[in-house]
């Protein structure tokens, strides 16, 4: 190898004026040595060696040769090309090394822009501080800010105000939607998901058209085949660019209910100008149910004067935060659990977290207590009367635990990020801290909740009684289910009697 390049070299310093034919002619040109120009310099291509094989030619070209570079590029199809390039000078060499770093360079940054995407129109829309029109958009919007901007803020407030300084006119529909009470009226026992408000304010473009109770005020007008009509009318939800579809007929039918009129503007004029759409710009509900809007302009969270509650509001007191119950238990299932207990209207608000953890709103502030309370004694005893308790297909399995409204919001804030929430629970709380009164009792309140349950065992004692006049070779313990839950009922009550007293 160092024998041929030699002789190539010794060619070249030669016929220094040699062209690309002659060169291409070079007796030296097999299938592994082309001879080539690169950068108006002879060069050799080196095709067919394995990687072992270029490595040694890299360190023959270092000790040997001064004048002769080893440079690798990328072509076309990205593949690499390797050259043994001819230099006069030490200046000529640190020449071609710049020309080569730039062009890989260049090809780099070529490759990220063209990989881009839609940055470009995230930088578009905010130079041209354009109206951005969304549904429910609060978490889209940080979705774009994380994925195009920076890390989100810490506060809501920061986020707020980084989003109006980018995007400075935002308006959200399903805020919308509550200004107008023509609009409230109609969707009163619809929900206000995208679809659904698509369905009843934009009839033409659904196919249960004929439920509508209002003409749509606007109307629109789609250039489509009629394959893709088609698909336009079958209410083809979350398919890429539908749902914007969707959104922006939905704000069409909603500035008309409000009283934008789109016949009167005129080519320069901002729809954001507008003194009927501008005070509804700029507010978005955080969530579905909170009733109340945040102000981008400020970063402040206030109530929504317009918002009508269709979910009772959280009342932070009344919530119980249960988690590590037995699988395929869902949210109704504990519902009906705690309602055989504490009464059919005990609980106002089920809310799942995911398969692993509910958030449970009593309708009292006492029934936070009781229900901790009761827990612990069940968990305590090992007796029919804890099996056979409504409570028991929660406490199913050992593993259930609970705490109030602030141990969530502790576990929330927490750096710890598990993929269940139960997970997360337990790795963040311990259990001297975790749960409420009652949770860890001492001995002495154990002789209490005792006397609880000795007090539902007579209970139900008295239930067989009397069912024995009925045969007197009956069997004691020959007793009814219906027996079995008044008897428990009777214990709730009992036991609500003794938490009372102490």
């Amino acid at each position: 190898m160092k024998i041929r390049f030699n002789e190539w070299r010794d060619a070249i310093s030669a016929n220094p004026r040699v062209d690309n034919h002659k060169l291409g002619s070079n007796k030296f040109t097999t299938d592994q040595f082309q001879t080539v120009f690169f950068k108006m310099r002879p060069a050799i291509m080196l095709d067919g060696f394995t990687s072992h094989q270029l490595k040694l030619i890299q360190q023959v070209l270092r000790k040997n040769f001064r004048d002769l570079m080893y440079v690798c590029t990328f072509g076309e199809d990205e593949t690499s090309e390797r050259r043994v390039v001819y230099t006069d000078n030490n200046e000529d060499s640190i020449l071609l090394m710049k020309d080569v770093q730039e062009d890989l360079f260049r090809r780099r940054k070529a490759k990220v822009e063209s990989a881009i995407g839609i940055r470009h129109v995230i930088d578009l829309i905010a130079s041209e501080r354009k109206l951005i029109v969304g549904h429910s958009c609060f978490l889209d919007i940080a979705q774009v800010y994380s994925k195009f901007i920076g890390p989100l803020p810490s506060s809501i407030k920061e986020f707020a105000l980084a989003i109006n300084r980018i995007f400075p006119h935002v308006v959200d529909t399903r805020h919308l939607m509550s200004a107008s009470d023509a609009v409230q009226h109609l969707m009163r026992q619809k929900s206000k998901a995208l679809s659904s408000a698509f369905s009843l304010l934009c009839p033409a473009f659904h196919s249960t058209a004929g439920e509508a109770s209002i003409p749509a005020p606007v109307r629109i007008e789609v250039e489509a085949d009629e394959t893709t009509l088609s698909c336009f009318a079958s209410g083809a939800k979350h398919e890429a660019g539908y749902d914007a579809f969707m959104t922006g007929c939905v704000f069409a039918q909603l500035c008309a209910h409000i009283g934008v009129k789109f016949e009167d503007f005129t080519p320069k004029e901002n729809l954001e100008m507008n003194k009927k759409m501008k005070k509804y710009i700029n507010l978005l509900p955080p969530s579905f149910n909170s009733g109340t809007v945040l102000d981008l302009r400020t970063g402040m969270e206030r109530a929504d004067a317009c918002y009508k509650l269709r979910y009772p509001a959280a009342v932070h007191d009344n919530i119980v935060l249960i988690w590590g119950f037995q699988s395929g238990l869902s949210a109704k299932d504990m519902k009906g659990c705690i309602c055989k207990v504490f009464g059919p209207a005990s609980v106002t608000t089920v809310f799942s977290i995911d398969s692993t953890a509910v958030l449970i709103q009593f309708s009292k502030q006492e029934s936070v207590n009781d229900f901790m309370d009761l827990k612990a004694t069940l968990e305590k005893q090992d007796s029919a009367i804890s099996l056979l308790h409504p409570l028991s297909t929660i406490l199913e399995g050992g593993q259930t635990r609970a705490a109030n409204y602030d141990t969530y919001r502790d576990i929330c804030s927490s750096s710890v990020t598990k993929y269940f929430f139960a997970d997360q629970a337990n790795a963040v709380c311990s259990a001297s801290d975790t749960e409420l009164r009652g949770e860890n009792v001492d001995a002495g309140d154990a002789l209490g909740t005792n006397s609880v349950l000795d007090e539902t065992a007579h209970t139900l004692v008295k239930h067989a009684e009397g069912t024995k006049h009925c045969s007197k070779k009956q069997d004691a313990t020959d007793i009814s289910c219906q027996d079995i839950l008044d008897a428990l009922q009777d214990g709730k009550t009992l036991f609500g009697k003794q938490t009372r007293r102490t």
